[in-house]
C-alpha cells in the first residue's frame, strides 16, 4: 500500500499486487484510495461495511469502476447488454481479462507505477480482441486536496466505456446528506427528499438495506458537491466534467454519490478527467 502524505493528510492507495486480496472484478486495480486520513480526526472516509468488515463489492474509501460496460469485442462500441461470448471472457478497464459467468479475474492488468511522497501513477496497457487501449490512473495529495485523475488513449478498435467513481461518506449526525451546484430532481421514494436549503436529506428506516436513486439533472457546468461530515463539518469535491447518468446510495455505515463519465474513444483519440476531493 502506498501512504501518501501532505502537510495536513495521510491517502492510503492499494497496491494492485501486494493488496490483491482487497481487490476484485468491480474496482479499478490502480489508483483505489482506500483510505484519507488526518491526525486529528482519523478516518475520513467509509465503506458500506466499514468498519466492522471488508469485501471486495462493497469496498471503502474512494474506489471508482469501468464494470458496468465489460469489452467483449461484441457490438458496437457504446452497446450495452450485449450477450456474453461464448467462452464468457470480456475486458474490464483497469482490472483484465474476466470471464463474466464466473465472475472470476483470468488475467490481470500488469501497472508500471511511478511514486513519491505526494503522488502515486499507474499505467497499463489492455490489449484484447481488437482493443488496445493505454489506462493511467494518478492520485496526488497537496494540503487537503486529494485528486484522482484518469488518462485513456484509445489505439485500437472504436471504444465505448461507463466509469464512475464511489466516494464513500461516513454519515453526517443529522440528516442532511448533499447539495450539488446543479439543478436536479427526482421522484417520491422511500429514502431520500429534497430540503428546502437543497440539501438531499434521509428520510427512510430500513438503512440496514440501504437506499438508492437516480437523479435527474440538467447540468450544464462541471459537478461541485457539497458534503455534510461528521468530523469536518463541511467537505467538497469537484468533478471536471457533467455527468451523464447520476445516482445516489446509502446504507446504516455510509453515503454515497456516483457521478457517471461515459464517452466513445474513436481510434487514436484520448481523454483525461479528474475529481478533487477536499478535505
Amino acid at each position: 500500500m502506498y501512504i501518501l502524505k501532505s502537510e495536513a493528510l495521510d491517502v492510503s492507495v492499494l497496491h494492485p499486487v501486494a493488496d490483491r486480496a482487497q481487490l476484485g472484478t468491480r474496482y479499478c486495480t490502480g489508483g483505489y484510495i482506500f483510505a484519507v486520513a488526518d491526525a486529528e480526526h482519523g478516518d475520513l472516509m467509509s465503506g458500506p461495511t466499514f468498519p466492522n468488515s471488508f469485501n471486495t463489492f462493497d469496498g471503502q474509501g474512494i474506489p471508482d469502476a469501468f464494470n458496468l460496460e465489460p469489452l467483449t469485442g461484441v457490438g458496437s462500441p457504446r452497446t450495452t447488454g450485449v450477450p456474453v461470448p461464448t467462452d464468457g471472457l470480456a475486458l474490464i478497464l483497469g482490472i483484465g481479462t474476466v470471464d463474466l459467468t464466473q465472475n472470476k479475474v483470468i488475467l490481470w492488468c500488469e501497472w508500471g507505477i511511478e511514486a513519491d511522497g505526494a503522488m502515486v501513477q499507474m499505467t497499463t496497457h489492455h490489449s484484447f480482441r481488437g482493443y488496445e487501449v493505454e489506462l493511467q490512473k494518478t492520485v496526488t495529495v497537496m494540503g487537503r486536496t486529494v485528486r484522482s485523475e484518469v488518462f485513456i488513449r484509445n489505439e485500437g478498435r472504436p471504444l465505448g466505456f461507463r466509469w464512475f467513481p464511489h466516494p464513500f461518506y461516513p454519515h453526517p449526525a443529522g440528516d442532511e446528506l448533499v447539495k450539488f451546484n446543479i439543478p436536479l430532481r427526482f421522484p417520491e421514494n422511500e429514502g431520500f427528499e429534497m430540503g428546502i436549503d437543497g440539501f438531499i436529506r434521509r428520510k427512510g428506516e430500513d438503512w440496514q438495506r440501504g437506499y438508492y436513486q437516480a437523479l435527474d439533472h440538467d447540468a450544464t457546468a462541471k459537478l461541485v458537491a457539497i458534503q455534510k461530515h461528521p468530523k469536518l463539518g463541511l467537505v467538497t469535491a469537484t468533478c471536471s466534467y457533467v455527468p451523464n447518468f447520476f445516482p445516489i446510495w446509502g446504507n446504516a455505515n455510509t453515503f454515497s454519490w456516483e457521478p457517471f463519465f461515459e464517452r466513445t474513444v474513436a481510434p487514436g483519440q484520448s481523454l483525461t478527467w479528474w475529481i478533487d476531493y477536499d478535505f
